[in-house]
């Protein structure tokens, strides 16, 4: 990705140096290709130095909303173009003063707000390419965070086994030993019956769409449970529940997917007793 910035960064300039000597040839003004080709280089050095700030910022705006995710925007922007033109000035200035020379950036409102034009442009569209590239990245990370267990030459598929990958990391995970599996921002979270806990990148529908056919469904529109291991059933007035584990964990569940446990049974209200319910039998 560095390399592909730095290829077309370093094609816009020497195009833009050879653009503008022949302007100045037309002008009957100095057109030393030389001198512009050096210009366009320094500031391409620069940017490409400030790259890694870029996406770190892109990254940071990724995980905030709002008014914070502009704050950062705006925030990235000025910096860059304060480093950009601090560095590139003194860049030229050294370079011409170990050449016999000398460089003027005619510093003034009218200079900072040019030079701020075309970094508010380079940030844009750096900043464009790098949420693009980590948005496919994301993509190609969810889709692969729930893999089958790969069979070997003489082996069939185990479809009592899972792995969990994100990037180079995989763990393999039986679906019985899955508890619950809760959505944490661009990560999900598994609660295995042994207490450990594995963050994976990826989408809670995702996983849905992967474990509902081993028994584990939504309970809540940020939580999974595996119905094979919930002992009880305790359901609220408001129409909520609570599911109980075989190992005594408990996990909350919403009204609105109380259907997904009708199929444990029927459970019982806190407040209802035996002496609640209607009695079909009649006096003889």
């Amino acid at each position: 990705m560095f390399v592909a910035i730095a290829a077309v960064s370093l094609a816009i300039g020497i195009v833009n140096a050879l653009s503008g000597a022949q302007d100045a040839a037309w002008r009957g003004d100095s057109s030393n290709i030389g001198r512009r080709l050096f210009f366009e280089l320094s500031s391409i050095a620069v940017i490409l130095l400030l790259v890694p700030i870029l996406m770190l910022a892109m990254r940071r705006m990724r995980r905030a909303s709002g008014v914070l995710r502009v704050g950062i925007g705006v925030a990235t922007l000025l910096g860059f173009s304060a480093l950009h033109i601090t560095g590139m000035v003194w860049i030229r200035k050294l370079a011409l003063w170990l050449a016999g020379s000398a460089y003027d950036f005619h510093f003034s409102l009218a200079t900072i707000l040019y030079e701020f034009r075309k970094d508010s442009v380079a940030v844009f569209l750096i900043g464009s390419t790098l949420w693009l590239l980590e948005s496919r990245r994301e993509l190609k990370r969810a889709a692969t965070a729930i893999t089958p267990v790969p069979a070997g030459p003489q082996q069939s598929p185990r479809p009592d086994l899972i792995w969990l990958r994100d990037g180079t990391s995989r763990i393999r995970v039986a679906p019985r030993d899955i508890l619950w599996v809760a959505s944490a921002g661009n990560y999900i979270e598994y609660s295995l019956a042994d207490g450990t806990q594995h963050l994976i990148r990826g989408t809670l529908a995702m996983a849905e769409s992967e474990l509902s056919r081993l028994g584990i469904v939504r309970v809540h529109r940020t939580k999974l449970a595996n119905l094979d291991r919930v002992s009880s059933v305790d359901l609220k007035p408001s129409g909520d529940f609570e599911l109980t584990f075989d190992n005594g964990q408990t996990l909350g569940g919403s009204r609105r997917y109380r259907p997904a446990v009708a199929s444990l049974g029927a459970a019982r209200h806190p407040r209802e007793s035996p002496g609640d319910r209607p009695r079909d039998d009649k006096p003889t």
